[in-house]
């Protein structure tokens, strides 16, 4: 199958949780041509962009707010963006999440169905211990989430995966990367069905 495009997302969790969502929509991604590649955080943008360009491959991908600027300098290093603001990076195939992907799908499910999930996957008395540690006591429980997850070597990646399968709803930003590959692939945005 010819590689139509790369979908670059900044870590390992972001692909866990777009591979879930596009598999829950019927969406193959090897069937559409498309891989999810992490760069290793946003600062890889610009190798990743032009690795991807450099093999005749199309990009788009999923980047946090903040690190809009890596994102844009790289797409503008190679022509296609000029101005780099967020709505030339969306209509390029790029969608911001506003704080993480993680904070979108505890957006979409809610902080109750979050906890839910971790209780779910084995871990509600070591998130409760963690959250009663002095310096994250009295926290919003989004953030002590957010830390709990990154304590655990591959932890992140485990509910990038689990919060993506119990999201009822898929996150605007994923929704719009999912539409993204299925139109480079010839499908109807939200169809399993891919052209040939």
């Amino acid at each position: 199958m010819t590689l139509r495009t790369v979908v670059l997302v900044e870590g390992a969790s972001d692909r866990a949780a777009v591979e879930t969502l596009a598999a829950r929509r019927g969406l193959d991604l090897p069937a559409a041509g498309a891989v999810v590649v992490p760069m290793g955080g946003a600062g890889g943008a610009s190798r990743a962009v032009d690795a991807a360009l450099a093999a005749g491959s199309g990009v788009c991908g999923l980047y946090d707010a903040a690190e809009q600027g890596f994102v844009a300098r790289a797409l503008r290093r190679q022509g296609l963006a000029a101005t780099g603001d967020r709505a030339e990076l969306a209509a390029l195939g790029f969608h911001a999440c506003v704080r993480d992907l993680e904070d979108e799908l505890v957006r979409a499910l809610g902080v109750d169905a979050t906890l839910a999930v971790v209780a779910q996957e084995g871990h509600l008395h070591r998130f409760r211990t963690f959250s009663g540690q002095p310096e994250w006591r009295g926290r919003p429980a989004v953030d002590r989430l957010h830390r709990f997850w990154g304590t655990t070597a591959g932890r992140k990646e485990h509910y990038g995966r689990a919060l993506a399968a119990a999201t009822p709803v898929e996150p605007p930003p994923i929704a719009a990367l999912l539409d993204e590959v299925a139109a480079r692939a010839g499908a109807r945005p939200g169809s399993d069905a891919l052209a040939p």
